[in-house]
């Protein structure tokens, strides 16, 4: 059967741009600072709608957890009852490194090309940017610049949604069960600490987390996150000669000794990085915040070794302070486990080949949920889903790039179905 969109398309593509242009207005951005999931109360209002959304459609099985993990299932059609069930996931949540509030999605219909001026005189530039000149003709949605957009991941939760909708008013296409999950905090990278792993059936998920069409990644970071934690001794200024230790200038020495080599700014492709997120305090007390991320686990280890050093020097230049190291894994890389089992990289190569769609493979600089879902023993590649500038103000999607991730999921839905549960497991 032909899994390309009917002639209709048209109406698949609209739906799919309201649905986005909904979800984006709805501020779900997380906060790290916070130990609670969800983090923030947005994502709750997301959960719900789409909750709704799901039951609107048609499907009986939908959760909504008390942490506000969303969880539905699509049933079989007629005769593939017992084919493997597949997975589907995207994230909730948007990133705090950009405001996410009150966004207001801007919709370019057959862009002429022209640079597209945002606000706080950031501009869409196709001239620079040769993904942005390859969608002359195309229609896309950005932000205005005062916010991010919210494409990663609200663009796959779109895609999902359409999806399930498009199975539903196609019930010649053949599948078996397919699940359904929305994830809160995923940008935070707790590694999905309250999610109903009992509750979940299949053996196998693709998130729709990615960017560009035709890229797909199995491999991702290792990640640590870390609390550098400074000490020192506040007095008056007046009186602090031979007394004052300065917490504050101990977080900044600390912090000039990150190699600006290794920063993320100075990398790319598979080179990992220390990344300092954020730093505070006085004279007493201070802290940075950072992450550590690298493919190999071991190079991840060493930095972390590291900066145990950088501590004892900083110590050692402001005697009677202290400084403690807190570092903690977030999430590992899935290559190895995603390639334990082959065939999961054959269908999607297959259901890319069905298509049209030229193939690529891409290592994930940073993680999605799948990399935790695949250490829980449920490989999970991640899709594209048709994203640029993500975590940005200057944000924006590819409308044809988002149909045809809904294609290609399509295509892979139908060819799942076709699997035996011993091969697929």
């Amino acid at each position: 059967m032909d899994t390309n969109f009917p002639q209709d398309w048209e109406t698949v593509k609209n739906r799919l741009v309201h649905r986005f242009l909904t979800y984006v207005t709805i501020g779900t951005a997380s906060d790290n600072h916070i130990a609670a999931t969800p983090s923030t109360p947005g994502q709750w209002d997301l959960a719900k709608l789409l909750a709704a959304e799901l039951r609107g459609l048609g499907l009986q099985e939908v959760i909504l957890t008390e942490h506000c993990y969303v969880l539905a299932r699509l049933p079989a059609t007629a005769g593939k009852e017992e084919a493997p069930v597949l997975g589907l996931a995207a994230h909730l949540d948007t990133s705090p490194d950009a405001p996410g509030a009150n966004v207001r999605p801007q919709v370019r219909i057959a862009y002429k090309g022209e640079p597209i001026v945002l606000a706080d005189g950031l501009t869409l530039d196709p001239r620079t940017d040769a993904d942005l000149a390859a969608q002359i003709g195309g229609d896309i949605i950005h932000s205005d610049g005062s916010t991010l957009l919210g494409a990663d991941d609200k663009a796959g939760i779109a895609e999902i949604m359409g999806v399930i909708e498009y199975l539903l008013d196609h019930p010649a296409i053949e599948h078996g069960p397919v699940e359904i999950l929305f994830t809160p905090d995923e940008e935070t990278g707790k590694g999905l600490p309250e999610l109903p792993r009992e509750a979940l059936r299949s053996q196998v998920y693709f998130t729709l987390d990615g960017g560009p069409k035709g890229e797909l990644e199995i491999e991702c970071f290792n990640a640590y996150g870390v609390e550098v934690r400074c000490r020192g001794k506040a007095i008056h200024p007046g009186a602090a000669r031979g007394v004052l230790v300065n917490a504050a200038l101990m977080a900044a020495a600390f912090a000039l000794m990150l190699p600006r080599t290794e920063s993320p700014e100075a990398t790319d492709g598979y080179y990992g990085y220390y990344c300092l997120m954020g730093i505070k305090g006085n004279h007493e007390e201070a802290s940075l915040e950072l992450i550590i991320r690298d493919f190999d686990l071991e190079q991840a280890k060493r930095r972390v070794a590291a900066l145990e050093c950088f501590a004892q020097a900083v110590e050692a230049q402001f005697p009677g302070g202290a400084v403690q190291v807190d570092a903690k894994a977030q999430y590992y890389n899935m290559r190895q486990k995603i390639e334990e089992r082959p065939q999961i990289l054959a269908l999607l190569k297959q259901a890319a080949a069905e298509i049209g769609l030229e193939f690529r493979l891409k290592p994930i600089r940073g993680g999605t949920d799948g990399s935790r879902l695949t250490e829980l023993g449920i490989p999970a590649p991640n899709i594209f889903t048709g994203g640029r500038n993500y975590h940005s103000r200057m944000e924006w999607v590819s409308v044809s790039d988002m149909i045809d991730a809904c294609r290609l999921v399509t295509a892979l839905i139908r060819l799942w179905a076709k699997q035996r549960p011993e091969a697929a497991g």
